[in-house]
């Protein structure tokens, strides 16, 4: 394709001289079409008005022919036909010439598959009897030009085509020009010419016809000739289509917007392109809809230039299109155009072009220019484009009755950097009434726009001798611009203001008025008018952004959906899997990859090397192989590591050790893989700075320092769970000192994971889950239903103890909703399940007509009742005075500066994460994947310190492994809290719970309840959507936090949390991303809380992923 770009540019080139000269004489000229039939025939080439006839007179040998008809649309009309040579070995062309005249000649090689035998000729040219040159065919479709510069010896010249090997000489066109012999002077010999170039910028455009199929297909647009082609090369993603017939045959219809793509899949669909960084491109994309879907719905949508948006495109009917063009100079190399989807209709496209500009014109201060108006004054209605203007700018015609035009058919001088086409500046406008000043009007609709003008001059009259056009140039009628300005004979002068401007009514005007010593009206000759568009979201770091390209290419990534555009911003379309951070005023850098379960395969890139800043790194439960890199050895930010469930071999790397911010590594799940420990990573292991973990069990500290430690094998697998759950909780803890160890027990610090008195490890006294209770055991545990905890539709929850431990005893009423069918689901579900944030299932009764289920017990109530207050002054009313004590002297939960009984931003993060944690622990640990339908805040149970547990799992539902990622059911859940689209449809996933989950985001956030009829917009995610608008993020956060929050946290959690709730569920995160984020929203509420961005210290935890495998705890 970039072969037969640059021929088609030199053929543009060798006509174009002769373009603007057409209407020169054209004696001497010989113009031969070789193999041109009948013999006879003449014609005149469109584009240079010369005259071409056959070359039979010329030759006595050879075959004419003609190329395959799929290419004739890509050349002239002088390519379409050959002359092809099968026999004898040297075949030429005779002419009767001047001897001692100099000539240019050229000949042309449009091989075109003419014989179907895919076969690339190769052979020799020659001039009389000396070797010009070898003529190599490129390609079916690519042509090979030759030209040189000759002075006949004597009156017969000879052009040979001489055969050199297997294939056949032949020949498309052969021309001869005549020159001046004053020209082109060598001391001896002839020119070949190597480059001719006028600077035309045709090699460098870009022209997509969107949706064009087949992806190579190419051809040149009539009204301008350009040559467009598939955007097929530059976009990943979108359906092609074409508009209804219908629509085709418009009048002035170009072909370019026959077809179209469209993107029925994704928010965010990106053009990519590979241009050249800090050089200016305008940038133009045309929307025709034409009913290509047959809906008659006419679409609306966003469209973006890297992470910002460019503007809002809405078709203003079937066969109507919708035009925007912007200057842009690049930041860095690839530019991306985006479509995003903002409603209901589906994106699209038909076509996009990107044309250079030299980086001395249409500057601004900040931002890029949206183009708002780009007129001549002419009485005509021509559009001028390319090749008029090299630039292909769109200049439309405009005068009104208050003005006048005049012309002029002299060349006027247009070599500034605007390149203003001839067209344009051999028109101007002056004033109807002469004696007035010339007046422009424009208004537009955003009053808060800034704009640039600029105004092209040039005088295009002779002025007599006393003639005098000078003129002052205003601007919404008191800002004075240019004094006494005399417009340059017939030279265009270009003028812009220096900084953009405004109006408070969004009214502008444009005033030249002459001055006392002008004896003639003002004039201008062409105008544009810029709108500025201010680019606030910087681009992610190049190198990471190269990095991940070539991540989601090595591993065959690039359907996904969501991996497009930039891959931090704008965070709202973060790419699935990524976490980013955002400094102040620099490029957005990734600090976190989670790519477990893609089914990868192959090595571990090293591209991901380049990701420098990454600190948690999740790879697990794929099909890697291979040796562990040497490479992670300089990834120095790097604290989590899970390699965890794939196929890698090798030794366990020492330089783990090294790594000395490195604070979890999962290997587990690699059969092939030496398990060995190195001495130097054992003894981080003793350190308790690091955790290891091999096939399920975490490595434990040993005694002694030998220089490689064996694994210890576990004798029973329950045992090993339970030592990573101690190993895992210990690592997640905020480390106290042995004096803070024996205070009263009070809610947690909000760190990532769970207080030892949560851990099994440290409540051996409950029994095994899968015990059967009889219902006098229950009778007795309850001490016959003594002491009620809650009460609710399924039935009453008792207070109970069993082996010395408290447990909750949920009673199934019988006139309970929730029948055996969900009861026997709950057992058959807690039985299999067990993970330390799902509330766990001591035990069940099924005794006759009496249903239970014994869980264990969550001293601290549900989450709705401690966000309302409700459960802490219940506790002061009803439970022991030491229970109460608890409660209230904790630092974070009491009667402190708030007032109340609050639980703080960090508590709130981490019952978020906690829970978050559990529900992805559903969706990716259990097997089958399990769907909870029923998250609420009231079934998110919190424990003596505050740590969270998901609840009442009667509604749960599986859903397939493979295949199929929903499943039809009967809707179920909570109004307010169920998913919309999964109660439209009857199609439940585990996105319907992501939806849920963001509700509970929102409640935790705000304290608003979900419904409240007397707002405005009762439902909670109405409400905090139309209180984002205002930008304002502490009119959304509880105000009896009374600002004790980190914002960006609360930006952060707020973003996820509307992302949850998307009505659309493609759209929404899944759960393994909302931990990710969540546990970042923790980890900068750790860091404002010790005053300081270290996130890391002996008195907090470390940021982590969750779990890197869902497993049981």
């Amino acid at each position: 394709m970039k072969s037969l770009s640059g021929f088609l540019f030199f053929l543009i080139i060798a006509f174009a001289i002769l373009q603007s000269v057409h209407a020169q004489n054209q004696s001497g000229f010989i113009s031969l079409d070789c193999g041109l039939v009948p013999t006879e025939t003449n014609y005149v080439e469109k584009s240079t008005n010369i005259s071409y006839k056959s070359d039979f007179n010329y030759i006595e040998t050879g075959e004419a022919k003609k190329i395959n008809d799929a290419y004739r649309t890509l050349f002239q009309q002088q390519t379409w036909s050959l002359r092809s040579f099968p026999h004898g070995q040297r075949n030429c062309y005779n002419f009767n010439l001047t001897a001692n005249r100099k000539y240019l000649i050229r000949g042309t090689f449009i091989y075109g598959n003419y014989d179907n035998l895919n076969q690339l000729p190769i052979f020799d040219l020659h001039i009389g009897p000396n070797r010009w040159t070898t003529v190599t065919t490129l390609g079916v479709t690519n042509g090979s030009i030759h030209e040189m510069i000759h002075v006949l010896t004597q009156d017969r010249l000879q052009v040979c085509l001489v055969k050199t090997g297997d294939t056949k000489p032949f020949i498309s066109s052969l021309e001869l020009r005549p020159l001046n012999n004053e020209t082109y002077v060598t001391q001896s010999g002839s020119l070949v010419a190597v480059s001719r170039v006028f600077f035309s910028p045709t090699p460098t455009f870009v022209s997509l016809d969107c949706g064009l199929v087949p992806k190579d297909t190419i051809y040149r647009e009539k009204s301008t000739n350009i040559v467009y082609k598939s955007d097929a090369n530059y976009i990943e993603s979108g359906v092609a289509r074409k508009v209804n017939a219908a629509y085709m045959t418009l009048s002035q219809r170009q072909r370019k917007i026959w077809s179209l793509r469209s993107f029925p899949e994704g928010t965010r669909n990106c053009y990519n392109f590979n241009l050249t960084a800090k050089r200016r491109y305008l940038i133009r994309a045309d929307f025709v809809y034409g009913n290509y879907d047959d809906r008659n719905q006419l679409p609306s949508f966003d469209l973006h230039v890297g992470p910002n948006k460019w503007t809002s495109v809405s078709v203003p009917g079937l066969k109507n299109s919708s035009y925007h063009e912007m200057i842009h100079v690049l930041t860095q190399d690839p530019l991306q155009v985006c479509l995003v989807k903002t409603g209901e209709t589906t994106p699209f496209i038909s076509s996009l072009q990107l044309r250079p500009l030299h980086n001395e014109t249409y500057g601004t201060k900040s931002g890029s220019l949206v183009t708002i108006s780009r007129v001549y004054f002419s009485p005509t209605t021509l559009v001028v484009r390319y090749a008029d203007d090299i630039h292909d700018r769109g200049w439309s015609s405009y005068l009104d009755s208050q003005m006048k035009s005049i012309s002029t058919d002299l060349f006027v001088n247009t070599s500034n950097f605007y390149d203003v086409p001839q067209a344009v500046a051999r028109n101007a406008a002056v004033p109807a009434n002469e004696s007035q000043p010339l007046t422009i009007n424009w208004s537009l609709n955003e009053i808060t726009t800034q704009i640039y003008v600029y105004m092209h001059f040039a005088e295009i009259q002779n002025l007599e001798a006393k003639g005098t056009r000078e003129f002052n140039i205003y601007c919404n009628g008191n800002e004075h611009w240019l004094s006494y300005f005399r417009p340059p004979k017939f030279t265009i002068k270009t003028i812009a203001n220096s900084r953009a401007i405004s109006s408070p009514d969004g009214k502008f005007n444009l005033t030249l008025a002459m001055t006392g010593n002008s004896t003639l009206p003002p004039l201008i000759n062409g105008l544009e008018l810029y709108k500025v568009l201010s680019l606030l979201q910087l681009d992610t770091d190049q190198d990471e952004v190269s990095a991940m390209v070539n991540i989601k290419r090595s591993y065959g990534l690039e359907k996904k959906v969501s991996w497009q555009g930039d891959p931090c911003a704008p965070q709202i379309y973060l790419w699935e899997g990524l976490n980013c951070s955002y400094p102040d005023s620099k490029p957005p850098r990734i600090i976190s990859l989670n790519l477990r379960g893609n089914k990868l395969t192959g090595s571990i890139t090293p591209e991901l090397s380049k990701l420098t800043q990454l600190i948690e790194l999740d790879l697990s439960m794929n099909d890697l192989s291979g040796d562990i890199p040497d490479f992670f050895a300089d990834m120095k930010s790097l604290k989590l590591i899970d390699l965890s469930k794939n196929d890698l071999s090798g030794e366990i790397p020492a330089f783990f050790a090294d790594m000395k911010l490195l604070k979890l590594i999962n290997l587990s799940g690699n059969p092939k893989l030496n398990l060995t420990v190195p001495g130097s990573l054992q003894e981080r292991i003793n350190s308790k700075s690091l955790t290891l973990v091999l096939d399920g069990t975490t490595i434990p500290t040993v005694k002694g320092k030998s220089s490689k430690s064996p694994v210890v094998a576990i004798a029973a697998p329950v045992a090993g769970v339970f030592a990573l759950i101690v190993i895992v909780a210990t690592f997640f803890v905020v480390r106290k000192k042995k004096t803070e160890r024996n205070t009263a027990p009070g809610p947690p610090s909000a760190s990532p994971g769970v207080a030892k008195s949560e851990t099994r490890s440290s409540n051996p006294s409950i029994i095994s889950k899968d015990r059967r209770i009889t219902y006098s055991e229950v009778l007795k545990m309850t001490n016959n239903f003594e002491r009620v905890l809650g009460k609710g539709g399924f039935g009453t929850v008792y207070h109970g103890n069993l082996d010395d431990a408290q447990v909750a005893v949920k009673m199934l009423s019988h006139s309970s909703a929730q029948g055996y069918k969900e009861f026997k689901a709950e057992v058959e579900l807690l039985l299999r399940v067990h993970h330390r944030h799902l509330v766990g299932l001591v035990g069940y009764c099924d005794d006759g007509d009496n249903l239970a289920l014994i869980y264990e017990y969550m001293a601290n109530g549900d989450l709705r009742e401690n966000m309302s207050g409700k459960h802490f002054h219940c506790m002061i009313l009803i439970l022991t005075e030491t229970i109460s004590f608890h409660c209230l002297r904790h630092s974070k939960i009491g009667t402190g500066k708030r007032g109340g009984n609050v639980l703080t931003w960090e508590n709130r993060m981490q019952i978020a994460v906690e829970s978050a944690q559990g529900l992805e622990y559903l969706h990716n640990g259990c097997r089958p994947p399990m769907v909870h339908r029923d998250v609420k805040t009231t079934n998110i149970l919190l424990t003596e310190r505050y740590g969270a547990k998901l609840a009442d799992f009667g509604l749960s539902r599986s859903f397939p492994i493979d295949g199929e990622c929903h499943v039809s059911t009967v809707v179920a859940g909570t109004p307010g809290y169920l998913d919309p689209e999964y109660y439209r449809t009857n199609w439940l996933s585990e996105k319907s719970d992501v939806y849920s989950f963001g509700v509970v985001l929102l409640e935790i956030v705000t304290n608003q309840p979900v419904i409240d009829k007397t707002r405005e917009r009762p439902h909670i995610n109405e409400w905090v959507g139309f209180m984002l608008t205002k930008g304002d993020i502490r009119s959304i956060i509880d105000p009896k936090l009374m600002g004790d929050y980190d914002t960006n946290g609360a930006w952060k959690i707020v973003e996820l949390a509307m992302a949850c709730v998307n009505p659309s569920s493609n759209q929404r995160p899944k759960m393994a991303h909302v931990v990710m984020e969540l546990n970042e929203c923790v980890a900068l509420e750790i860091a404002r809380r010790q005053g300081s961005q270290e996130m890391y210290s002996n008195n907090s935890v470390d940021f982590s992923l969750s779990e890197f495998a869902p497993g049981a705890r």
